[in-house]
């Protein structure tokens, strides 16, 4: 049986699932993150310890921002500092990503230098299709491999020992597991998750990689696998060259003219505050991405989640407006821009990845901008996350957030006068 996980991609959905995980941001989130119950337990009130939220953040149907000041409504910055560490390291990932933009090029050039490999290598290709179709006969894998295609979701933990396992057990091109990621998750993210297979196998952080454990999978499922003997006893870190240099966030030019469109994408399905800090226009867009992806397209959970997304933006956009959304491929956006005789196209900003390569291969002009939040956090993501970590209170506490540590109750009686 089929386990749908979202069955609703939209804000409201979003919102709710955010309501009713909140009691859970504090120390069951801190203590339980790390364990994968299965994909019919991870929304259970009992067994469940992570919020399944990420392909309504990713989407920003559901704010990184609002996400963190829930936890904090309930709890104290120390308290809850799991779940918000865990909220930032998206935005960790974004802002380096966004600073060193030629890692998504080198993962595009590393993908489509593997993918004809597949075919011309037959013991590449043999390897290739037991393991996307969950015949490896690792039991763990094979069953990941049909949560991630059934349901467009992992758990992250289990994402770790995935890709340790594809690289150093089923030795197969890292940049081809990224694909397959891309492909299929709901919440598939450029930055999150080419950043994260690089660092499982030691291009991130140069020389450190991860090493998937039956130990450790025993553990953390409860018992469900163990792969004692199958596994990888080794990870050696694969070559790459070093970093590039971090360079600046580029400007936000300033909106020109008086006819002015406005496009909707995946990257933000709630663009309330790009749209309250620009003149009102004129002419609305939405655009479909998702399909661009993988040189495969996408799956059906990823592409469904994404067209509901935009249709829910679209939807709430239009109410705001009194504006009809024209729902487009990218290819028809510079023929909108000018039908409507635009004289400029603003749009939330749109980070590295496939989505700012869909809609600039138009070579339509936009105008970005970027949200409070990301412009208040990425330009701390020049190093590693330990720096970016110890940011994290004082920038909260810069965009208006109490991360104040709660009053201690003195065990002191006072003397009465």
């Amino acid at each position: 049986m089929t386990i749908d996980l979202f069955p609703e991609a939209t804000r409201t959905a979003g919102l709710e699932r955010m309501k009713a995980f909140a009691p859970k941001m504090g120390r069951v989130y801190a203590s339980g993150r790390n364990a994968d119950p299965g994909a019919e337990l991870l929304l259970d009130n009992d067994e469940g310890a992570v919020s399944v939220l990420s392909p309504f953040v990713r989407h920003r149907l559901v704010t990184e921002r609002e996400a963190v000041e829930t936890a904090l409504s309930r709890f104290s910055y120390s308290t809850a500092e799991k779940f918000i560490q865990e909220v930032c390291w998206r935005t960790y990932w974004k802002g380096w990503l966004e600073l060193r933009p030629s890692i998504w090029r080198d993962y595009i050039e590393a993908r489509d230098h593997a993918l004809p490999n597949v075919e011309d290598d037959s013991g590449l290709r043999e390897r290739f299709e037991a393991a996307v179709t969950g015949r490896t006969g690792l039991e763990c894998f094979d069953q990941w491999i049909g949560e991630l295609k059934d349901t467009g979701y992992l758990h992250n933990h289990t994402r770790m020992w995935f890709a340790s396992i594809w690289v150093y057990t089923l030795d197969l091109p890292w940049a081809l597991g990224a694909d397959l990621f891309m492909k299929h998750l709901a919440d598939a993210d450029a930055a999150s998750n080419t950043l994260s297979w690089r660092w499982v196998c030691g291009l991130q952080t140069k020389g450190k990689t991860y090493l998937a454990r039956a130990s450790n999978i025993a553990r953390y499922t409860n018992g469900r696998f163990n792969p004692q003997w199958q596994l990888a006893t080794d990870a050696p870190a694969l070559d790459g060259p070093p970093h590039p240099l971090v360079s600046t966030l580029a400007a936000e030019e300033p909106i020109i003219g008086e006819r002015i469109g406005f496009l909707i994408t995946d990257e933000d399905c709630h663009p309330m505050e790009t749209l309250s800090g620009m003149p009102s226009p004129v002419a609305i867009a939405s655009v479909f991405t998702a399909d661009t992806r993988s040189p495969s397209g996408a799956g059906e959970v990823s592409v469904e989640f994404s067209k509901a997304a935009l249709a829910d933006a679209s939807q709430r956009v239009s109410s705001e407006t009194g504006l009809e959304v024209s729902v487009l491929s990218p290819a028809a956006l510079k023929d909108w821009a000018d039908e409507n005789d635009l004289d400029a196209v603003v749009t939330s900003w749109i980070p590295t990845g496939p989505t700012r390569d869909a809609v600039t291969s138009t070579g339509i002009s936009l105008t970005e901008r970027r949200r409070s939040w990301d412009n208040a956090f990425w330009p701390h993501a020049t190093r590693g996350f330990f720096p970016f970590k110890e940011k994290i209170p004082s920038v909260l506490a810069d965009l208006g957030m109490d991360v104040a540590p709660p009053r201690r109750k003195s065990s002191k009686k006072r003397a009465h006068r």
